[in-house]
């Protein structure tokens, strides 16, 4: 079912035609959006790893691999029609495997069991405490030391109609994977539309009762890939609170308004405006890592959660989702160690994430919308990334 026009809140999206066609003989007919397979190396378990590229007619390309479901790269035109990468990342697997994962930077992953930290990698589930690796001392993040951005996904093409094309991933994870209980399966949809919108609807159940918490933690960057820092575009996050932090990053448990803070993009704001400031919440993350309230009733269809929009090369992007929360990242741990897909150096600020997700913590607080999946239960969340320009 469809639920969102070509245009919000006055994103215009007259992209240049690019000409594709359907390829796959899933559909005879010819149709908007096209599907494709390739090989893209192997791990070093010996384990074959593929990539997949989506194309719709307004030159909309989305390239992503089996490995931890990574989003490669996503190509949009700018306000003249010339294409570019908008997602930071590299060229081949050995940048994913090895390089992404000795720093710690998920780049374009899948994250989960727990997406975002759980204190001390501990919590308590009816009654019992688990144990999580530790990944970012003292705490643990984004699943342990293997979560899901470190398994080779199955990848099921999706038959294609006029509109939209896609596939499903897969992953089974099993009991007391890292520390997390109960046999869990996971599918992951992606698809992409002519309406220029990326649709990632995580879905999962149980056989016993766990914590989960999904996202994507694709670095964003609408100047494009290598081209330096997000400071200079505008922002827009709409959400009137947010989740304050102690200085290890674990929220307070208080849900606290952005009024006078920093952290307030209710009216688009550049980036860099208040990034330096002497703030403590700043401070403890080197610059943006917080956790957004979104307005709005989560767990139904997806609204608007945030908006970003690149002066340079009028790119737009809308995030909209049914997760309750978003974590927004400047890329703050990048530190010159890693070059990416064209050479060029990645640093500190040179992206942007937004991880729609449930809150960190949250099985340490029960105020917080629950994490908790019991067996008979479906986990069922949207998040969907709407891409245009403003001329």
């Amino acid at each position: 079912m469809r639920i969102f026009s070509k245009h919000v809140l006055g994103l215009c999206f007259g992209l240049t035609l690019s000409g594709i066609t359907f390829t796959s003989s899933a559909h005879s007919a010819p149709t908007n959006v096209s599907f494709s397979q390739a090989p893209f190396g192997k791990t070093a378990e010996g384990e074959a790893v593929s990539i997949y590229t989506l194309k719709n007619t307004k030159g909309v390309i989305v390239r992503f691999i089996s490995y931890g479901g990574i989003i490669q790269s996503i190509e949009t035109p700018d306000r003249d029609g010339k294409s570019g990468d908008i997602v930071l990342g590299f060229a081949d697997l050995k940048g994913y495997t090895v390089d992404a994962a000795k720093g710690g930077l998920f780049f374009g992953a899948l994250i989960g069991r727990y997406a975002n930290r759980i204190a001390k990698g501990t919590y308590t589930l009816q009654g019992k405490t688990y144990n999580v690796p530790i990944t970012a001392s003292p705490n643990a993040l984004h699943g342990g030391t293997r979560g899901f951005d470190k398994y080779v996904w199955t990848v099921r093409p999706l038959p294609a109609t006029e509109h939209e094309a896609g596939a499903v991933l897969t992953l089974v994870s099993p009991d007391n994977d890292q520390g997390f209980p109960g046999t869990l399966t996971v599918h992951v949809t992606y698809t992409l539309n002519d309406q220029n919108e990326l649709r990632l609807r995580y879905q999962a159940t149980t056989d016993k009762p766990t914590v989960l918490n999904l996202s994507n933690h694709s670095y964003f960057n609408l100047g494009g890939e290598g081209s330096g820092s997000i400071e200079d575009e505008i922002l827009k996050i709409n959400a009137d609170n947010y989740t304050p932090t102690d200085t290890t990053s674990i929220p307070t448990g208080d849900i606290v308004s952005v009024a006078g803070t920093p952290l307030d993009f209710r009216n688009p704001m550049r980036v860099g405006d208040h990034l330096r400031d002497n703030y403590p919440q700043l401070q403890y993350a080197r610059g943006y890592d917080q956790n957004w309230v979104i307005n709005g009733a989560y767990g139904k269809q997806p609204r608007l959660a945030a908006q970003i929009f690149d002066p340079k090369t009028g790119r737009a992007m809308d995030v909209l989702t049914s997760q309750p929360g978003l974590q927004v990242y400047t890329s703050n741990s990048l530190d010159g160690t890693y070059y990416g897909k064209t050479g060029k150096q990645y640093r500190q600020t040179d992206a942007i994430a937004f991880e729609a997700e449930h809150y960190p913590d949250s099985p340490n607080h029960p105020s917080f919308p629950t994490t908790e999946l019991k067996p008979g239960q479906n986990f069922d969340y949207t998040t969907v990334f709407r891409f245009g320009v403003r001329r």
